[in-house]
């Protein structure tokens, strides 16, 4: 894993033109996030490290405040995914918009090589590091890979839920780490 960085900003936008979204919604959308890789990739950069800006927009297009976080995207000589760990100061809870405390993606034809279970156990560290005592993941029911990531790294269902309206109001699985697993 690497922090995102001016130099590899070339090999982000190439994921971006394949059809990578995962993301972009720290760089204000899709849209922005492909402006901002062509045209200021410093920017970019800094977006995807929390330097800037203080809100995102929802795909509803609703501004919320942008939560403290880190990001790290996944390289095997190209860009090949990104994870990310987000909190809210002085609480575990987060605010209905964000499902989890750690989100990934991995670009889709590096999938199925290891690479989100290898981010999520160099990412735990993050998390225990800014003071977080667990973390919740969620995923879709159909998405077993993710799932077996999570339960690879020592998770454990906690519940099934409905995902908040502004989240598509679709079923959902919660699952916890603790830094003990």
């Amino acid at each position: 894993m690497i922090v995102p960085s001016v130099e590899y900003v070339p090999s982000y936008l190439r994921s971006l033109e394949s059809g990578w979204t995962f993301d972009a919604f720290f760089a204000g959308g899709v849209e922005n996030a492909f402006h901002l890789a062509r045209n200021s990739p410093d920017i970019l950069v800094q977006t995807m490290n929390g330097d800037t800006p203080r809100t995102v927009t929802l795909p509803s297009g609703d501004p919320v405040p942008r939560l403290p976080s880190v990001m790290r995207w996944m390289w095997d000589g190209e860009f090949a995914g990104s994870i990310n760990v987000r909190w809210q100061n002085n609480t575990i809870e987060l605010p209905t918009y964000v499902l989890g405390h750690i989100g990934y993606g991995v670009v889709s034809d590096r999938q199925g090589r290891g690479y989100a279970t290898s981010a999520l156990a160099q990412t735990l560290p993050l998390a225990w590091d800014v003071g977080l005592p667990f973390v919740e993941l969620t995923t879709t029911l159909d998405n077993l890979a993710s799932q077996k990531v999570i339960s690879n790294n020592g998770g454990v269902l906690v519940e099934e839920f409905t995902a908040p309206r502004e989240q598509g109001s679709h079923q959902m699985l919660r699952w916890r780490i603790d830094p003990a697993s």
